[in-house]
């Protein structure tokens, strides 16, 4: 069963999108699903957390060349790619935050399928995921404070920012890490963790309808800005593997390290950073629709990565 979710997961994610924007045209009321996202998300962000092997921090950065051109890629050369495109966005506070939000944040969850999909070297992002993590919730407050300025100030508010990063992110983090503890020390432990497992595809699929059912009542707000962070998401879904491509090919990877190289530089966190995004005051309807938008466009780049990275050669 967590194969066939794996491997049909972006075919699971559409048809939640189609599932809950017809729940909200059909049904009155479902503006008010918006109290159960974030529990949704901290139970997505659990699971997904444990399928990260977080006690292979150290080992991530084994692979030194791999690691040096993770960072450079996805923290050095992408911040500037993003800063350059929120400069073609309306003057809109907002729909900037919420671009420079996604396309700041690096994927740390269906990246790896998705890069063992298309024959790129997946224990690599694997093992990386801890470190792309805690690097991005290091740094996008000052990028958002370098790029926005006194804009970001007054749009992120560090209080319920660190609430929203405690609660939905670090607590699921540290319950992740503590269930895998578990598993690795007893039986019982390793049984749950294993049906756990089946968890990350139905729950990121739940996250995704209620975002949109709660959207879509809203949304006459907030379409104008969702179609303006279109074309943009389009042109770094087209441009963000190339950096990954040209890091990597200076890094002198391999093939398998290059592939997931691209993967990385093409996937955004777009889930993972819908809390924060939440905790922004008046962030609904437009941060949210703005966010969702990046993850359907890049759900469809992902069938095009998937077959034309296995082209991809490295040195």
């Amino acid at each position: 069963m967590r194969d066939w979710l794996e491997r049909h997961q972006i075919a699971v994610y559409f048809g939640c999108v189609a599932l809950g924007a017809i729940a909200a045209l059909a049904l009155p009321g479902t503006g008010g699903l918006q109290a159960a996202i974030n529990p949704a998300l901290a139970l997505m962000l659990f699971v997904t957390f444990l399928q990260v092997p977080l006690a292979l921090i150290g080992r991530a950065f084994g692979e030194l060349r791999f690691m040096a051109a993770l960072l450079c890629s996805n923290f050095a050369i992408l911040p500037v790619l993003a800063f350059a495109l929120s400069r073609f966005a309306p003057d809109d506070a907002l729909l900037r935050l919420g671009v420079l939000m996604v396309l700041l944040t690096p994927c740390i969850d269906y990246v790896i399928t998705f890069a063992h999909l298309g024959r790129a070297d997946a224990r690599l992002l694997l093992a990386s995921t801890p470190v792309l993590l805690l690097m991005q919730m290091a740094l996008l407050p000052l990028y958002l404070a370098l790029f926005l300025g006194e804009t970001a100030a007054g749009l992120v508010r560090a209080g319920p920012f660190l609430h929203a990063f405690g609660w939905l992110i670090a607590l699921p983090l540290v319950l992740a890490a503590v269930v895998q503890a578990w598993a690795r020390r007893r039986p019982d432990g390793a049984r749950v963790a294993d049906a756990l497992g089946l968890l990350p595809v139905p729950a990121t699929g739940l996250v995704l309808a209620l975002v949109v059912a709660a959207t879509v009542p809203v949304l006459d707000r907030a379409w104008g800005q969702a179609l303006a962070a279109l074309p943009l998401y389009l042109a770094f879904a087209v441009l963000a593997p190339g950096v990954g491509w040209i890091t990597g090919r200076a890094f002198g990877l391999g093939s398998g390290a290059l592939r997931a190289l691209c993967f990385s530089s093409a996937t955004r966190n777009s889930l993972v950073i819908l809390p924060l995004a939440f905790a922004v005051p008046g962030a609904v309807p437009v941060l949210p629709a703005v966010i969702v938008t990046q993850t359907l466009v890049e759900l469809l780049a992902q069938l095009a990565y998937i077959r034309l990275m296995p082209l991809v050669r490295g040195r």
